[in-house]
């Protein structure tokens, strides 16, 4: 079994040293804004997810905390569910014709 310590310092070593930094308020605050606006390109396609809302609520919470490392996390989590929920709305735009018979 590995210590927390050991898995630490090997994701330390891994990571490039300005992931393994402290994230900045401002940091924060762009990606945040970054995920809310593919959110709500997301809610205007219709096809906006629950969890990408789940995952933009906590990276609010965490920003008003001051937990910026979380806040940031949450935001770049919830922009990829937003631009995954994009990108569905794109395949699909055209996928429905593959399963139409003829």
């Amino acid at each position: 079994m590995v210590s927390a310590f050991a898995r630490t310092a090997l994701v330390a070593l891994l990571l490039p040293a300005s992931a393994v930094l402290a994230a900045s308020a401002q940091e924060t605050k762009e990606a945040y804004s970054a995920a809310k606006a593919l959110s709500d390109k997301a809610a205007a396609n219709k096809n906006q997810w629950p969890a990408t809302l789940t995952a933009l609520a906590a990276a609010k919470a965490a920003i008003e905390a001051g937990r910026h490392d979380e806040a940031l996390s949450k935001a770049k989590e919830a922009e990829a569910l937003a631009r995954a929920s994009i990108e569905q709305t794109e395949r699909e735009k055209t996928a429905w014709k593959d399963a139409v018979i003829r």
